[in-house]
């Protein structure tokens, strides 16, 4: 298989964007015609999990074709037990077959052989004849807290599958600069000294595609500090899976900031400001209760607003 940097960056170039939708759906906030479903059902669990495989088909639908990826959030698939976990991978199939490349937001980590078996499970393509149809998605995200002995089982699978592994470094919230900004007796961050781990593994030679960049990435929220920023320099051959668009209050020009000189290298990520613009009046005021059209056009809007800030950069 095609190596992972080569073909998101090629999916970046075909939809000339970085943009990445999240898909987490939330009971709460379904479209009414949805929730009703749900409602008027008897087995409420099972049209649950229908309830977010639809939605989630819808939203990929709408973004086809102005995104370069989905990432749909296991978590909220996996609240719904079994059927959620169908759910969830019966969506990035369809997403796959949109020709979407599909990251796995799991953030899983562990060490040794559980490492291995959670590597296995979200990344290797089962051997199983009863599970032949389900393909593991293009890459994941996972918790680099464990060190080197949590990244490489992880890394080691992506590299035989063809896939990729953004380690989680900076977050986007406000409250992971208590741990995460806390600087030794030199002021190193400890943000900066998981980066360099990450980088003893994502910078080996085998791990480089044809474009220069690695199959393991980094996780580095869009509203953290300026000094995250220079993670960029630092590593030219890692991707940058940037969170914290829109509903956190990062800027377009924020999060491009990750992207080098000739704009590849960072992936753009947004979900609630685009999946639920159906709730948002600028939208609704547009398309009324057509929530597809309203999450295109918010899909649209947010593409349109990347390739401003890069042309004003």
């Amino acid at each position: 298989m095609e190596h992972f940097a080569d073909r998101i960056l090629e999916a970046v170039r075909a939809k000339r964007t970085p943009l990445v939708v999240g898909l987490d759906p939330r009971l709460d906030q379904l479209p009414k015609p949805l929730f009703e479903r749900i409602s008027a059902s008897s087995d409420p669990l099972s049209a649950s999990a229908q309830a977010f495989e639809d939605f989630s088909k819808g939203v990929i639908e709408a973004i086809a074709d102005c995104a370069a990826a989905v990432k749909p959030q296991s978590a909220f698939f996996e609240m719904l037990g079994a059927r959620g976990v169908e759910a969830f991978e019966k969506t990035c199939d369809f997403a796959r077959s949109r020709g979407l490349l599909v990251i796995g937001d799991v953030k899983r980590g562990d060490i040794g052989s559980t490492a291995e078996a959670y590597a296995s499970a979200h990344l290797r393509n089962s051997e199983f004849v009863e599970m032949e149809n389900i393909v593991a998605p293009d890459a994941i995200t996972i918790n680099g807290f464990a060190g080197l002995d949590g990244i490489i089982p992880f890394a080691d699978a992506a590299q035989e599958q063809g896939k990729g592994v953004f380690v989680w470094v900076r977050a986007s919230n406000p409250s992971a600069a208590v741990l995460q900004d806390f600087a030794d007796a030199q002021g190193k961050r400890f943000f900066e000294l998981l980066a360099e781990q990450v980088a003893l593994v994502a910078c080996e030679p085998k791990r480089i595609g044809k474009c220069g960049l690695s199959n393991v990435g980094m996780v580095v929220g869009g509203t953290a500090a300026p000094q995250a920023r220079s993670l960029r320099q630092k590593f030219p051959q890692i991707i940058f899976l940037v969170p914290g668009y829109g509903a956190q209050g990062a800027a377009a020009a924020d999060c491009l900031q990750f992207c080098k000189d000739n704009g590849s290298g960072a992936l753009v990520t947004a979900s609630r400001s685009i999946i639920y613009a159906y709730d948002n009046p600028r939208y609704k005021e547009q398309f009324g209760d057509n929530w597809e059209k309203c999450i295109e056009q918010a899909c649209q809007d947010m593409k349109a607003e990347l390739a401003a800030a890069w042309a004003n950069r």
